[in-house]
């Protein structure tokens, strides 16, 4: 594979270019909107598709996921020798609209050259200007096979992805759309249901607003728009695991009821079984977040936190940075919370618990003063 056609120039669409042309890809670009494409080709995502271009051997539909469908049944039919994929975050929708549309204009035997796929990377902002050539570093990339998927073409687009810097997963279409609901749809609405009940907290109350409430809302600034078409798209999996969303928030509310009305003081023998839930809740809570993968998708490995305290002026960060470096360590996550009305941040450096100490002993012999100094 040398030559792919990206089909829509938007973030996904110009990081795909970007990542493709720089594995060596010849990359040519289309999008509705001209001014869209020539911003993709001036970002270096790939040159806009004439009449004089070569014919590609891979097409990505990069478009949005209500036009997904339609412009790979057109791609299929204008490019016949060429292999088909989109980046659509919902697979199994778009498979049987694709079917549908082929079968309607008597073309069935060009689904063997479509293979859904979905890169499981993304970021807030949106568009070609928010593109960059290392989005997929690492990420999984889901490559999507249907039963009449031909095998090169299964091999054309898992060349592709791998080519992108992403980490290749396949599975079926309807194992994809489950899972991404659990990990990244249901998410996606929980943060936006949490973000949006700050809309009615007075400004006095949101600046008591730390890091958990950054952390949780993060996502709830994505594209409505984008996200109604992919809530729509996966409709009943994104249901189903907000139906027991709501069970589990049932008894939530209803052990916090029954404690509400033993008193605004419950004795510990008031309510008994409540607090059994409410513990029995955040137990679980334990146990889901401890499996999410670790780092390089390794499994799970706890972390020792050292707290540095960072004066909020230009450089402090980045010497901060090269002082872990200089000290031998490896970072592993760094976040910063800046206190109220404060001149500095609190940065949670993360290392493996083993380092902690020589690293806070370093930090203070070059002047950092910690949390607890």
């Amino acid at each position: 594979m040398t030559r792919v056609h990206v089909i829509g120039a938007g973030l996904l669409g110009a990081s795909t270019g970007l990542a493709l042309r720089r594995a060596g890809h010849e990359v040519t670009l289309a999008d509705t909107s001209p001014t869209a494409a020539a911003l993709a080709r001036d970002l270096g995502a790939g040159e806009l598709a004439d009449a004089t271009s070569a014919v590609p051997e891979v097409v990505v539909v990069a478009t949005p996921p209500d036009v997904t469908p339609d412009v790979v049944v057109r791609a299929l039919g204008q490019w016949p020798q060429a292999v088909v994929t989109d980046v659509a975050s919902v697979k199994g929708a778009v498979l049987r609209a694709v079917r549908a549309g082929l079968a309607d204009s008597g073309a069935e035997d060009q689904l063997a050259r479509y293979v859904g796929s979905h890169p499981m990377a993304g970021r807030e902002r949106s568009g070609a200007i928010a593109a960059r050539a290392d989005l997929f570093d690492g990420r999984a990339w889901v490559v999507s096979p249907h039963p009449a998927s031909d095998p090169a073409a299964v091999g054309a687009v898992r060349s592709l992805a791998a080519g992108t810097g992403a980490a290749v997963v396949e599975m079926g279409p309807d194992e994809h759309d489950a899972a991404v609901a659990v990990v990244s749809h249901v998410p996606q609405v929980a943060s936006t249901l949490v973000a949006g009940r700050l809309a009615s907290v007075a400004p006095e109350a949101l600046g008591l607003a730390g890091q958990g409430v950054r952390d949780v809302t993060r996502i709830a600034a994505s594209d409505p728009v984008l996200w109604t078409q992919i809530l729509a798209g996966n409709a009943p999996a994104v249901a189903g695991v907000l139906e027991s969303l709501r069970d589990d928030l049932d008894r939530v509310i209803a052990a916090l009821r029954a404690l509400e009305t033993a008193g605004p003081a419950p004795s510990s023998a008031a309510a008994p079984g409540t607090r059994a839930v409410l513990a029995g809740v955040l137990e679980a809570g334990n146990v889901g977040r401890a499996l999410v993968p670790g780092k390089h998708g390794a499994p799970p490995t706890p972390y020792a936190l050292v707290e540095v305290i960072v004066p909020d002026e230009p450089g402090a960060l980045a010497r901060l940075l090269t002082d872990v470096g200089d000290a031998g360590v490896n970072l592993e996550e760094l976040r910063i919370d800046h206190g109220l009305g404060q001149p500095f941040g609190l940065a949670e450096v993360a290392v493996l618990p083993a380092a902690a100490a020589p690293l806070t002993a370093a930090l203070r012999e070059r002047g950092w003063r910690l949390t607890g100094d």
